[in-house]
């Protein structure tokens, strides 16, 4: 396969807030391309270690090729960034001066046409970022209650024609399954009313992100890895985490803020029973987003949201 070279988002937010520096441990839980990590390595030298962990194989091949410049340590893991303090422990890594989380499908997944993610190209339902799991998109159209579809729709993708779109799938299905992006594109776009259609984004989009998000579960994975990557992060250590949709940002938003504040016991309790000290300082007060010459050059930054902290004990 021809070398791929991913081109990240907000590279110079990144590097400005995680603050590599020679000879330090930082750990890329979304390695994917590489495309963050070729920058951070530079930044490491060769006394440096750069672990990257990521759900598929193929994007650690690629990964591995494109850091063969780094003369640091380089670790790179098949696992999900929910597992990295089990991953830290199987390489004797205690704690790490930095971490990177960039949320999301990534780009050579949306581009291979087999792996489903897409809503341009017809392909089978599968959706899976880690091809060895067993679930699949096409397993939640065909197998789920019409209750649970519309759940999933509506929290994940947060359509308002959820359960519309839900009748539609279930309705189509007694008839025969369906397993392809293209098959379920048409169900989508009979259920939305062609008023709704014409405005607005492809009608499929939210639906495919609620989809691929209960496939892979993104958000629940999301809440493990922030809870475990501000475990094992150095006091003085730096997290950055980089999301594309709402409901990942506010997931960071809130875990930030809880771990910023220095009392976390619920308003019931008469006593406090924490430690009272903060764990973090938020270092972005607001979320950090792309410049307008990256989203011309990037289209596919424009809904990113960076936010960081700063470990404090």
């Amino acid at each position: 396969m021809a070398e791929i070279i991913h081109q990240p988002v907000m590279p110079e937010e990144v590097i400005k807030y995680l603050r590599p520096q020679e000879g330090e441990v930082i750990l890329d839980g979304t390695i994917g391309l590489a495309g963050h990590a070729r920058i951070i390595a530079e930044h490491l030298s060769t006394t440096g270690t750069l672990l990257g962990i990521d759900q598929d194989k193929t994007a650690l091949n690629l990964a591995r090729k494109n850091l063969a410049f780094f003369q640091g340590t380089l670790i790179l893991r098949h696992g999900n960034f929910r597992n990295l303090q089990k991953i830290l422990k199987e390489e004797s890594i205690p704690l790490v001066d930095g971490i990177l989380l960039d949320i999301g499908v990534s780009s050579l997944q949306l581009d291979l046409d087999e792996r489903g993610f897409s809503y341009h190209k017809n392909a089978p339902l599968d959706m899976r970022m880690d091809s060895s799991q067993g679930l699949t998109a096409a397993d939640i159209i065909n197998n789920y209650s019409l209750e649970e579809l519309t759940r999933v729709i509506r929290e994940y993708g947060e359509e308002r024609w959820a359960a519309r779109i839900a009748e539609f799938i279930v309705e189509q299905r007694a008839k025969s399954s369906i397993t392809t992006t293209e098959q379920l594109v048409a169900v989508i776009k009979a259920a939305i009313p062609a008023s709704a259609r014409r405005k607005g984004p492809h009608p499929a989009r939210r639906t495919f992100q609620a989809i691929r998000i209960a496939v892979n579960e993104e958000l629940e994975a999301l809440i493990e890895g922030l809870e475990s990557g501000l475990a094992c992060l150095k006091p003085g250590g730096r997290i950055v985490v980089i999301s594309f949709h709402s409901l990942e940002d506010r997931i960071v938003k809130r875990m930030f803020k809880a771990k910023a504040k220095s009392c976390r016991c619920p308003a019931n309790i008469p006593i406090c029973q924490c430690s009272g000290k903060k764990e973090i300082q938020i270092l972005t007060s607001r979320p950090v987003v792309p410049s307008e010459e990256e989203r011309a050059k990037n289209p596919r930054s424009r809904s990113a949201k960076l936010r960081a902290a700063y470990k404090l004990v």
